[in-house]
């Protein structure tokens, strides 16, 4: 059993630090949301809670959680004395208001001081935006720039086999040749990756405010310098976001699995974890091709296959169809960057067939099948 299926009192709720994280920072790994939704009085209750966390506005402290601790017990035992002092002969329903009025002056203050302790010693953070070229010229690296000037999404293959569907009016910076231990890329606008895997070499999107780290798997981030979220939303794999440690030094970070997204809010620099895509309207609104379609093929013609992929990077495949057009295959290509895929492709046809990438356009070279 849940140990919050045993709470009554609002300080229950309010000592709890993963409750602290759902409210102050809108963070629900322990899917706080879904469980105070089971109950009404439940759900009530949480709301006193929340209220109380995020009534007070009070100078910087450097409270420690026994500080409050501790001071919460003798605001209690001074309230105990106060009610004492009640008549209770006189009018119950006067005991109760004034008891609920102390409990709720004195949670206020208190907790008030505590999400600033929270804020100062875990998230500590600043309210400086942090832009591209600051991102660039943290880095040591000679770095290759790509901007799309255009009105269509363009290919990037980066050194080690991954993709970025870079969309317009967005550019992209990373190393020619990914050395050392780390990849790492910076974003100004919107891209969709797709990583090659290497558990070894853990690869990193810069951009804006917020980190994105991934071992391999594929996801969009969209981080434009004059709007005000940053979003990363993963189609398969996992991914973990955190705060740069240009506006934070903490280690706390966000973990998101397919079809789950993050919204960070640039001005109060806080995240909101999204599970469920389909009832976040900005975000179906935004779902391109490539996060829609399936590439799960099932004895499926070798030409399909190709539209497919034309569909969802918007590039043009030529290949020779008159050789081809008797070719089924059945394979699967849902985690893979786009020259993963081709390669897939072409060693399942087999008789010599090979691609070239010319920018946007796909030229397949075949003698067949096999």
């Amino acid at each position: 059993m849940q140990k919050r299926n045993k709470y009554t009192e609002i300080e229950d709720f309010l000592s709890d630090e993963s409750f602290q994280l759902w409210i102050l920072s809108k963070v629900d790994e322990d899917n706080w949301e879904e469980w105070t939704l089971e109950s009404q009085q439940r759900a009530k209750l949480v709301e006193d809670a929340r209220l109380f966390l995020l009534a007070m506005k009070v100078p910087n402290s450097k409270l420690s959680p026994s500080d409050i601790y501790n001071a919460l017990q003798t605001t209690w035992q001074k309230i105990e004395n106060k009610e004492n002092k009640i008549d209770l002969s006189k009018n119950s329903n006067l005991r109760f208001l004034r008891k609920y009025f102390f409990y709720g002056v004195a949670a206020s203050l208190l907790f008030g001081l505590m999400s600033v302790w929270f804020y100062r010693n875990t998230i500590n953070v600043t309210h400086e935006a942090v832009t591209y070229n600051e991102l660039i010229d943290t880095n040591s690296e000679g770095l290759v720039e790509q901007t799309n000037n255009s009105d269509k999404p363009q290919i990037i293959t980066l050194s080690d086999g991954s993709s970025v569907l870079l969309q317009p009016n967005s550019k992209l910076s990373y190393p020619k040749i990914f050395t050392g231990n780390e990849r790492k890329v910076y974003l100004s606008g919107e891209g969709f990756f797709e990583i090659s895997k290497n558990p070894k070499k853990p690869f990193y999107v810069y951009a804006n405010e917020i980190v994105t780290k991934v071992v391999g798997t594929s996801f969009r981030v969209k981080a434009y310098s004059d709007q005000p979220n940053v979003e990363v939303l993963v189609r398969t794999g996992k991914v973990k976001v955190k705060s740069n440690e240009l506006v934070s030094s903490s280690e706390q970070e966000v973990v998101l699995l397919p079809n789950q997204a993050l919204r960070f809010v640039r001005s109060d620099l806080v995240f909101k974890k999204i599970t469920n895509i389909t009832q976040d309207e900005v975000l179906v609104k935004s779902v391109g091709n490539i996060e829609q379609l399936s590439f799960e093929f099932n004895d499926i013609p070798v030409s399909q296959i190709f539209e497919t992929i034309e569909q969802a990077y918007l590039i043009d495949i030529d290949y020779p169809e008159n050789k081809l057009k008797d070719c089924h295959l059945t394979t699967s290509l849902s985690d893979q960057p786009l020259t993963e895929k081709l390669k897939i492709v072409c060693r399942s046809i087999g008789n010599n067939t090979n691609f070239e990438m010319n920018g946007n356009q796909i030229i397949i070279t075949s003698e067949g099948c096999n």
